[in-house]
């Protein structure tokens, strides 16, 4: 009988640790059922947190594996915290301890920059500070999902982050550029999307250091740091950021190891023992009902004044539900039964810890547990790194100063001279200024002494049109000014009294008090290869800077201070004007890397805008599938037949505003040359509706390749170079004799016309629209667009010929065209037809950026005006945006939604486009959407043509997929 008994419960005690692992009861029942198999001593061992590794001298990683097994199985403790070590080995170890305890193990980890922080073999992502020069909500939101799935995928639960503490102390050695600055605002903001983000993903966020570590001159790691403010000053600051995140829902808070007298005046008491911090503060006057986590029980803030299981039980009266750390398992165990024992401490308290750990477990997938795969496991914690770190890079470089007229973006042409500070061999910054500029590129260590400045300075006299001075490897923390010599600061003095010299900060934002008196000053904020790239970049005007200085570094620069570029229109949170920004920034980031990842399209930029205002502008990939280019949002694009809108329509539509242009007149009226033949008596309106009968196309360049192989180009009708017979560039070197352009126009003027009445798509009617603009104003094509609309509205990026204007690198390549001109098209119109006529016609040959193409589609959708400036009337957009046709679902210039989208069964361009939509698709992977309903803007831009198969990206319906999430992320 009692072998049966014992066989009974050795059963029932197995099946209910297989219970704890898979089971469908309710959270309420399964928090029961684990809690009723818990001994007084495990109650207690569930509320700690064990390390599983540290970090000693030289890097070595010392492993904690048989101790934590020793407390699991002994104590069955509640909870571990990964640190340093490689990812499969560390989801190995999850997976162990895992199978080995009674109850599942919350796994935590201190990953505020994701888990590349404490993992080898994994990207690390940066820094809080450098987020907080982003001018972008939603991509810290996309930050805290990216580090969110990265937890979910080796079984982590629970991050320490975000660090919601206000960085107002300059000299603060452990919180300063783990902040998002020191404005309360930008930290309650940033640190909610993060915490959005990461908790949308499964992992619970923890804010911390509560109740704020920002205004400390002293490292808690070492001694308790004092923080002298009166209440009234911590409401108003520190505490903010904390309210804010805990009514946003914040899974947990971390206590830090502060002594603030306003709050608990008892001697050596830190805030993270104090029951008037942790119990009266936190959970009665702020009502906060999350987890808590002490800061780790073993810094000496803390421990030096509670050695051995004091600080546990002090912990625990304190209020808090998670021990971090304790150090002394049974003496802590001990002490805190002792206590309870003498009434110091009640059972009840201790059951509602732990039932409230129980939750957490539940709520996060502990009841149902499942083994870490590791195959792939590195990759996949990598995969999202270096795009985040480059969206992060691009919006958060901060352009201080830019005194040096004409240096800034440096140009071509110049002698260029780079002195990196801190390094002793070439980085990814310094090879790209060799590569871009031939520059001369120079070391200077910190270690060097002040007798190598004046012969450098001497050296470098008279020999060097700019020098670009670069701040690397200096320390992330203050003391000892970042650990830059006096001989490098001498030196960089020296430099920018001699020289025009441009200086850049990679790191810490506040070594940028050292030059504040420099003529062109970045802040980089890390120092990494993806953010060096970026900053090469910037430098080479590839792109424009976005960020905003995060805190104050001198009087000179202050939060908020950075020159970012006036064009476009400006930005605001999609959440503010009514999107799940959320929602649309993940259907949107997997559409387009999905497309990317089966090259479909080597990269894309998609831009969103509502009510005027940019809600998303994001870049993604490369410019192309062997290129290590990445795609900005200001990269140019070719536009293809997006030109016959934003170009020949738009033209169009001002002429007609103006009474220089009838729509009901024919070609003959407008243009002489077409007389006598059966073009001229076609009217304009039919022409703009494509129902004039025109050919849809024309090969004219298949008269001008050889007979035999129907596609090299025949050099009777082509020059390597430029001469006075040869003036039509086509493509690089392939000059167009000048006489075949009327050839060309001779082989539209005699092609047949299709029966009327008829929808015909077609390039010839547009080509023929141009002509016409030409003729009415005098002016070709390119300069009246220019004049009339792009210039007036700072359109930089937009025109035809972009090579004339622009160095390669801003240009996203076309198409390596197999036939006709053989060559990779690059900066050359796509389209061979306009390619033709020199680039510029009025069906193709318009090149332009997202942002500018932006600021035209404001101008329509807002029916004329923008900033005062008047281009037609909204009368004359509503008549050219309407339907106007019977057999096609034409506007005038315009394309429109299907008339029976409702019914189809693919709606064109997107089910949910309202019927007043309008706008334009190109065959190079482009288009733009307006939908006055929603005063909505979409634009994507892209090269799809730079692809293995050309057709991949139509099949894949990208362009659809991306416009509808945008509508689903508003409607819903």
């Amino acid at each position: 009988m009692k072998r049966i008994l014992s066989f009974a419960i050795v059963l029932s005690c197995i099946t209910a640790a297989q219970a704890q692992r898979s089971s469908f009861l309710p959270a309420n029942n399964w928090v029961d059922s684990v809690f009723k198999t818990l001994t007084k001593e495990q109650k207690i061992a569930q509320l700690m947190v064990l390390r599983t590794s540290s970090i000693g001298p030289n890097r070595t990683v010392t492993f904690f594996e048989k101790e934590v097994e020793e407390a699991i199985r002994k104590y069955n403790i509640g909870s571990i915290c990964l640190f340093q070590g490689g990812p499969v080995r560390q989801a190995n170890m999850i997976n162990y301890f895992q199978g080995i305890a009674q109850t599942p193990l919350l796994v935590c980890i201190d990953g505020e920059n994701g888990l590349g922080m404490r993992m080898d073999s994994v990207i690390g992502l940066p820094r809080q500070m450098m987020m907080g020069a982003v001018q972008d909500p939603a991509l810290i939101y996309q930050y805290g999902r990216v580090v969110g799935e990265q937890c979910r995928r080796i079984g982590i639960q629970v991050n320490y982050a975000p660090v919601v503490d206000i960085n107002n102390n300059p000299n603060n050695p452990v919180i300063n550029d783990r902040s998002f600055g020191e404005d309360k605002y930008r930290v309650a903001e940033y640190g909610i999307q993060y915490m959005k983000g990461m908790q949308d993903a499964g992992t619970m966020a923890c804010a911390k250091h509560f109740p704020g570590h920002g205004d400390v001159e002293v490292d808690s790691h070492l001694d308790l740091p004092v923080i002298n403010k009166s209440r009234p000053q911590l409401d108003s600051l520190e505490l903010y950021p904390f309210r804010e995140i805990f009514k946003a829902g914040v899974g947990s808070v971390m206590i830090a190891h502060l002594a603030i007298p306003a709050i608990d005046n008892t001697e050596n008491r830190a805030t993270s023992i104090s029951k008037k911090s942790v119990t009266d503060l936190l959970r009665k006057e702020l009502k906060y009902n999350g987890l808590t986590f002490t800061d780790a029980l073993e810094m000496k803030g803390v421990a030096k004044y509670y050695p051995d299981g004091e600080i546990s039980l002090q912990a625990l009266i304190a209020g808090n539900d998670m021990l971090c750390l304790p150090g002394d398992i049974p003496g802590s165990i001990e002490k805190i039964m002792k206590a309870i024992r003498k009434r110091k401490l009640s059972w009840s308290a201790i059951d509602a810890h732990v039932k409230k750990v129980l939750h957490a477990k539940y709520q996060y997938g502990l009841a149902n547990l499942k083994p870490i795969d590791t195959k792939n496991l590195t990759d996949d914690l990598n995969s999202k790194s270096n795009e985040m770190r480059r969206l992060i890079a691009e919006k958060a470089l901060t352009l201080l100063r830019n005194d040096d007229y004409g240096i800034f973006p440096l140009s071509k042409g110049k002698r260029v001279a780079y002195v990196g500070f801190g390094l002793t061999k070439d980085n990814v910054f310094a090879q790209q200024v060799r590569n871009d500029y031939d520059a001369q590129v120079y070391y200077f260590d910190y270690r060097l002494d002040s007798e190598k400045v004046a012969p450098m300075l001497e050296l470098f006299k008279n020999r060097y049109d700019v020098v670009i001075l670069g701040m690397h490897n200096y320390a992330r923390y203050p003391a000892n000014n970042f650990g830059i010599s006096n001989a490098a600061l001498q030196l960089i003095k020296g430099l920018q009294q001699q020289h025009k010299t441009i200086t850049l900060a990679f790191g810490n934002p506040y070594v940028v008090k050292n030059f504040c008196d420099s003529k062109v000053l970045v802040a980089a904020y890390e120092d990494d290869d993806i953010t060096q790239t970026v900053a090469a970049d910037l430098v080479s005007g590839r792109h424009v800077a976005r960020g905003k200085l995060p805190v104050t570094v001198c009087e000179s620069f202050k939060f908020g201070d950075g020159i970012v570029a006036t064009q476009g229109l400006p930005t605001a949170p999609a959440g503010s004007l009514g999107f799940r920004q959320a929602q649309m920034g993940n259907a949107i980031d997997s559409i387009v890397t999905d497309a990317i990842r089966q090259q479909a399209i080597p990269g894309a930029v998609v831009l969103v805008a509502k009510d005027g205002k940019v809600v998303f502008d994001r870049a993604y990939g490369y410019l192309s599938y062997d290129s290590t280019e990445p795609v900005y949002p200001e990269t140019i694009y070719d536009l293809a037949s997006v030109t016959k809108i934003m170009a020949t329509t738009v033209s169009v539509m001002k002429l007609y505003d103006e009474g220089k242009l009838d729509l009901q007149k024919t070609l003959g009226d407008y243009l002489p040359w077409v007389k006598g033949s059966n073009k001229e008596n076609l009217k304009l309106w039919d022409i703009i509706l494509h129902q004039a009968g025109l050919k849809s196309f024309i090969p004219f360049y298949r008269e001008t390749v050889n007979v035999t192989d129907n596609s090299s180009p025949n050099w009777s009708f082509y020059a390597l170079k430029a001469d006075s017979s040869h003036t039509v560039r086509v493509a690089d070197r392939m000059y167009m004799r000048n006489d075949w352009v009327d050839t060309i126009y001779n082989r539209i003027l005699t092609s047949s016309l299709e029966p009327g009445n008829k929808y015909i798509y077609s390039d010839n009617d547009f080509i023929f629209l141009g002509k016409v603009v030409e003729a009415i104003t005098g002016s070709p094509l390119e300069v009246y667009v220019k004049n009339t609309f792009y210039d007036k509205l700072g359109m930089a990026s937009t025109g035809f010929r972009p090579r004339e204007r622009f160095p390669l690198s801003y240009i996203a390549p076309t198409e390596k065209e197999p036939g006709f001109r053989q060559q990779l098209i690059w900066g050359d119109v796509h389209d061979p037809g306009a390619a033709m006529f020199g680039g510029v016609a009025g069906h193709a040959g318009l090149f332009s950026n997202a942002n500018d193409l932006a600021i035209l589609s404001q101008v329509l959708l807002n029916g004329g005006v923008l900033n005062g400036q008047n281009f037609f009337s909204k009368a004359t957009v509503d008549y050219f945006t309407g339907y106007h046709s019977e057999i096609s679902r034409r506007g005038l210039g315009f394309d429109k939604p299907e008339k029976d989208n409702a019914t189809r069964k693919e709606a064109y361009p997107t089910l949910s486009a309202s019927p007043l939509t309008y706008g334009h698709t190109g065959f190079t992977g482009t288009c733009f959407w307006i939908d006055p309903k929603y005063n909505l803007t979409y634009i994507f831009l892209s090269n799809r043509v730079n692809s293995p198969d050309v057709n991949k990206f139509l099949r894949m319906s990208v362009r659809p997929k991306v416009h509808e999430a945008i509508y689903q992320a508003l409607l819903h």
